[in-house]
């Protein structure tokens, strides 16, 4: 009763009508890069019966989780960017908030399922199908998407509970938590701290399973008698370790440095980088880069073709 905001203004990514263009055309390359490599991993790995195997299970469903999450905000941010209309209504801003941050906590604990598998793959090649049956790997799946909406649902319940009397403007070109926090005319210091526990949980918590999956890896690896097996092990890993370093760091210091309360312009750019341009590379970097999917995706060509 007491909410008298009933729509927010994103600010978006720049000011400049030029630079807008600019980020146009790169956020629709962008999302076809995502939408096309996403969609080809989930389909290769359905109908190709030598990728029917964990390490493609988690992909398939990274891929699709990848698909959901960019789909959140990126056709609204180039609605904006189109039309230069920047207003967002309440309940959607609340809508896109919640599952921004929810299908974003899934990511984190996907990232950490699928290097505790390949840990187990390179560590433990003997029990691997043992450990890595299809009935674990259902439920470590299950439980990303349990435990990521048991973490983001309380929060989200108390803000979207908030009122908000104005100002209404954020910048920022989606509905970021912290930013909605400092728009509300009422004290949030519980709700910040409680966003924080859980951010420290998510983020530090999952990038720990991640680096000792990884660490192990490169110990393993370096054990390997072949230098060529050596040099192509090496490749694989430091191509997925970039890709985590700069969405893991970009995280962390968007939503987990000291004082942080957001809204400068070096939040956009972070957000633009874990939001969008690790999400473009992930399908290139953990998939189709890979010689079986390579083989398979041939395979399929040559069959469509002949």
């Amino acid at each position: 009763n007491h909410t008298t905001v009933v729509e927010f203004v994103l600010l978006g990514l720049t000011n400049s009508r030029h630079l807008e263009i600019i980020l146009f055309l790169f956020l629709v390359i962008a999302y076809f890069l995502i939408l096309l490599g996403n969609i080809t991993v989930i389909s290769i790995t359905l109908v190709n019966h030598f990728l029917q195997t964990p390490m493609y299970y988690f992909l398939r469903n990274f891929a699709l989780l990848e698909i959901t999450f960019t789909s959140t905000f990126i056709p609204s941010t180039l609605y904006s960017l189109l039309t230069e209309r920047k207003m967002i209504s309440l309940p959607g801003c609340f809508l896109q908030m919640l599952l921004f941050f929810y299908l974003g906590t899934c990511t984190f604990f996907h990232v950490a399922t699928m290097s505790f598998d390949r840990y187990v793959a390179i560590c433990r090649p003997l029990h691997y199908t043992t450990i890595m049956s299809n009935r674990f790997c259902l439920q470590l799946v299950l439980a990303c998407w349990a435990v990521s909406f048991l973490l983001m649902f309380p929060p989200t319940i108390m803000i979207v509970q908030l009122p908000f009397c104005g100002p209404n403007v954020m910048n920022h070109f989606y509905c970021d938590t912290s930013l909605l926090l400092q728009l509300s005319c009422t004290d949030t210091g519980f709700i910040e701290g409680l966003m924080l526990i859980i951010l420290i949980i998510i983020i530090p918590g999952t990038l720990i399973v991640t680096a000792v999956s990884y660490g192990c890896i490169i110990i393993t690896i370096l054990h390997i008698p072949s230098s060529t097996g050596r040099k192509k092990a090496f490749s694989t890993c430091s191509a997925h370790l970039m890709v985590v370093m700069i969405f893991y760091s970009t995280c962390i210091y968007r939503y987990i440095r000291p004082a942080q309360r957001g809204g400068q312009d070096s939040d956009k750019v972070l957000s633009f980088f874990f939001s969008v341009v690790t999400q473009m590379l992930n399908p290139y970097i953990y998939s189709l880069r890979n010689n079986q999917v390579k083989q398979a995706l041939k395979e399929s060509m040559l069959r469509a073709f002949s």
